[in-house]
């Protein structure tokens, strides 16, 4: 019996995680109403001309400040050496504020992600703030924000980086 019971207790944990995870999955939405200048093309998180509509007016970009900073820890030799801290912001569409605030937790997933893949190849340390650094990582994370959050997103903005070693 006392073999058992941790067995037990384990499938009705998954059982119980799986249907919460059935209830609770979110609608899917709609994303004709979410207004998109134009569709997001190799290049476009890049530095550039601004968007201008149809009567000329230039369009001003809106900006998403990720909630939370991400903290991403370097393991050196099996052990923890330092932990990187950085905030993100978004620039998106105009009107594309909301749909990204909706998909924030499946963005901080994926973005935790490619920070933990940039972090494994050794990319958070030596001069890890130079110029092809981050610029590998910036294409990283934007290109996975529009696999996420769609067209709407149009560049990925590195407010704060900071290592502190352990």
């Amino acid at each position: 019996m006392g073999k058992i019971l941790p067995i037990l207790l384990a499938v009705i944990g998954v059982g119980a995680g799986i249907g919460v995870g059935v209830m609770l999955k979110p609608e899917p939405m709609d994303l004709s109403d979410v207004p998109v200048c134009r569709p997001a093309t190799e290049g476009d998180h890049a530095v550039g001309a601004p968007e201008v509509a149809e009567d000329g007016e230039e369009v001003l970009p809106e900006y998403v400040k990720m909630n939370n900073q991400f903290v991403i820890p370097v393991v050196e030799d099996g052990k923890m050496a330092a932990l990187v801290v950085l905030s993100i912001s978004l620039e998106v569409s105009p009107g594309g504020k909301e749909v990204t605030f909706q998909r924030e937790p499946k963005l901080r997933d994926a973005f935790n992600q490619i920070l933990f893949d940039h972090a494994n190849a050794g990319g958070f340390q030596g001069a890890f703030t130079s110029s092809n650094n981050m610029t590998v990582l910036r294409d990283s994370l934007y290109e996975i924000a529009v696999k996420v959050a769609g067209p709407v997103v149009k560049d990925v903005l590195i407010a704060e980086i900071v290592r502190q070693d352990v």
